[in-house]
């Protein structure tokens, strides 16, 4: 984490108004059970209180999402956090858009504001910690000395859990409605995209190439979650665990080229992904990124193996 309260203030870009991070998820499954087994074995902690699971990293202990119970899986919401001075400038764009404000769901007291995007799903803007990075996260790369074998035996390898979500990215059936809400609502700008196939946004304050994405679909659901962790070995090591625990369909090693990041996806137990990602392109707080349209066929991964076929099928579109 990067500016907890009463330690290091947060990097802000002055004057503007934007979310800074993305806070939380809640995602409802219709097995929450299984939601802790696959989610333990990715490498988060898993805490069950009721009929609830919710998922923290270990190193911190900061809680990234909740799981509950749901007929169908689907993103019950996402939570945004802004800086404290910045709720009552959203309050007051938001209702002069016009757009209406909501009451907190039932089980979710707030006291943030609450509204649905354009597809309909459930957004809250409240205020909290930044969560992305004030600069660019170094990759770990370990020194390998002569003389020694450096490599450990299999079963003495430790993998590292993930220290962060990087974003999420959903499904949408209107590419140009997603980028026009959330930057028109929320303040996140265009990094990169794909003709209306897929786009890429990110926060104002400093943050990584995406915070959220958006890919084409006949109807709205979640593709993947995205996990930072700090280097090649872990996205390695990541895999090999989740293969080991019974998760091995996905796709990866690989590099993609917009957001330049390094990854690893595994197949969740709803059809979506849980994605090990690091050295992801850095958009600072101060620079005005120029968002580009590139071609698909050169726009999708630098180097891996051919994505399986359902990749990106929508099993939430059923």
């Amino acid at each position: 984490m990067t500016a907890n309260a009463g330690h290091i203030a947060a990097s802000r870009r002055a004057g503007a108004l934007g979310v800074h991070s993305i806070g939380e998820f809640v995602l409802a499954v219709p097995e929450v059970e299984r939601a802790q087994d696959f989610y333990g074995a990715f490498g988060l902690e898993t805490r069950a209180r009721g009929n609830e699971l919710a998922l923290h990293t270990p190193a911190d202990g900061y809680r990234w999402g909740r799981v509950v119970p749901g007929a169908r899986k689907a993103m019950h919401h996402v939570c945004f956090h802004c800086f404290e001075e910045d709720l009552p400038r959203f309050r007051a764009s938001i209702e002069g858009q016009g757009t209406r404000l909501l009451d907190a769901p039932p089980g979710f007291d707030s006291n943030g504001l609450w509204l649905r995007d354009h597809d309909g799903m459930l957004v809250e803007i409240r205020v909290g910690q930044k969560t992305q990075p004030d600069t660019k996260t170094a990759i770990e790369v370990a020194a390998t000395p002569a003389g020694v074998r450096n490599a450990p035996y299999r079963r003495d390898a430790k993998s590292a859990p993930p220290r962060r979500l990087s974003h999420i990215l959903r499904f949408t059936p209107d590419i140009d409605r997603a980028i026009e809400f959330y930057s028109r609502v929320l303040g996140l700008r265009l990094s990169d995209r794909s003709a209306d196939v897929i786009a890429f946004m990110h926060a104002i304050h400093g943050s990584d190439h995406h915070v959220m994405a958006f890919a084409k679909s006949a109807a709205p659901g979640m593709h993947h979650l995205s996990w930072e962790v700090p280097s090649l070995d872990a996205i390695g090591l990541g895999a090999m665990r989740m293969a080991d625990k019974g998760y091995a369909k996905g796709w990866g090693f690989g590099r993609h080229v917009l957001g330049s990041n390094y990854f690893h996806y595994v197949q969740d137990p709803w059809g979506s992904f849980s994605e090990y990602s690091c050295d992801m392109d850095y958009v600072p707080g101060t620079m005005d990124w120029q968002g580009r349209d590139h071609p698909l066929e050169d726009g999708f991964y630098l180097w891996g193996a051919q994505p399986p076929p359902d990749f990106v099928h929508n099993y939430e579109a059923a």
